[in-house]
């Protein structure tokens, strides 16, 4: 076990991973929640778009080995994850040419993690066998509900029937398996949540990631709810529906290591890792983000006209970013905290450049530590999963 791949709070300050992001935008529907990039193509040009990434991995390749503050040799790629968008739809070819560019650019760690995203219905044995031999180590699978009125509702293209199907599938082709449920839906009780959590527990998952409903700017259910068409659970049922995945999942094997992620010991999703540690990353794709030591990248393009501006220029980025030391801490305090592990004081002097103390109001620190939602033991900053449950709020009281 590495310290990329473990949620041990004692894991290695100085490692947080180097990732490769691949962002696919196609799906055969758009789900009503959904406020990611992502467009309806039934055939895109899959020839087109594995050029596409490899011209513009080599280009980002070239811009990180310009950077002056590089590292002087080229660091292992810890991990690359296929993300959407439907990537599952993507050409196993398409995998495999990413995988050789990347090959070419970085030494591969030799616990490579390569993650695609899936979904039930979009997924058959042959598609899996062909990703599992392009170098697809680990699927994570949007079950996102196992009741089929929750599904109608969430405007899956699956049934339940289907997504266990699905998940028996990926589990005799994969080595590792994640699936993502989506709960706190309206009229979901407690015990309604806790059989359907059984449920997924049921099929032994050494990964979970469960996320509550929200409710976004510029979806169909943003429209629906403002109009009366649902409510959601209030805050004491969400609150209790939170509570109850935590102490169900620990249960069971799979303690949070993440607001909202669950793991057997050693199985915590490792490009997650190198984001909320802080870690870089290379964002490729028409909605991607990526960080190259202190430069932020940005990519929110239609398919189309990223496709074009990597034609001309080689690169579809619309901006990079250089982050101050106080962004640069702001920003590692909003993602380390989600951790369980919580924030390193080494790592975060290393990463932003200023001491953790520095970056902390401790009037307001002291505050949210005496309420019990943070706590401060030698160099580790923890959220408490109360504090989880709150972190802008604790957030705007403790950052200096």
């Amino acid at each position: 076990m590495t310290s990329s791949d473990t949620t041990d709070p004692t894991a290695d300050p100085d490692d947080e991973g180097f990732g490769l992001y691949v962002h696919w935008p196609w799906c055969l529907s758009k789900c009503p929640y959904c406020d990611f990039n992502s467009h309806v193509i039934a055939d895109p040009d899959h020839a087109a778009w594995a050029r596409a990434y490899v011209r513009e991995l080599d280009t980002l390749a070239a811009m990180e080995a310009m950077d002056p503050a590089a590292p002087a040799t080229r660091r292992p790629l810890t991990s690359v994850f296929f993300g959407g968008g439907t990537p599952s739809l993507m050409a196993p070819g398409t995998v495999a040419a990413v995988l050789d560019a990347a090959a070419r650019h970085w030494p591969l760690a030799d616990d490579l993690e390569v993650t695609l995203e899936a979904n039930p219905g979009a997924v058959d044995r042959a598609r899996f066998t062909a990703l599992r031999a392009a170098g697809v180590g680990r699927l994570s699978l949007g079950v996102q509900a196992l009741d089929d009125a929750a599904l109608r509702f969430l405007g899956r293209r699956h049934d339940a029937g289907e997504a266990l199907a699905a998940l028996d599938l990926a589990r005799a082709v994969f080595p590792r398996v994640s699936l993502d449920l989506i709960y706190a839906r309206p009229g979901q009780t407690p015990d309604a949540w806790a059989a359907e959590l059984d449920r997924a527990l049921g099929f032994a998952p050494d990964h979970l990631s469960l996320y509550q409903l929200t409710i976004e700017k510029g979806t169909a259910f943003f429209a629906a709810h403002r109009d009366g068409a649902f409510a959601l659970p209030d805050e004491d049922t969400a609150a209790d529906l939170f509570d109850l995945t935590r102490e169900t999942t620990a249960a069971a094997g799979l303690p949070a290591y993440e607001t909202s992620n669950h793991a057997r010991p050693g199985a915590a999703c490792r490009h997650n890792l190198v984001y909320w540690r802080g870690g870089d990353y290379v964002g490729l794709g028409p909605g991607a983000h990526g960080r190259l030591g202190g430069v932020a990248t940005r990519t929110i393009a239609a398919p189309a006209g990223w496709l074009a501006q990597v034609a001309r220029e080689g690169h579809g980025l619309q901006a990079r970013t250089p982050l101050s030391p106080p962004d640069r801490a702001v920003e590692l305090l909003m993602m380390g905290l989600r951790l369980t592990e919580g924030i390193h004081a080494a790592r975060f002097e290393r990463l932003s450049g200023l001491p953790l103390a520095d970056a902390l109001d401790p009037a307001g620190l002291a505050t949210m530590i005496d309420l019990g939602f943070v706590t401060r033991d030698g160099p580790w900053l923890r959220a408490t999963a109360e504090g989880q449950t709150r972190l802008d709020a604790v957030l705007a009281h403790i950052a200096a």
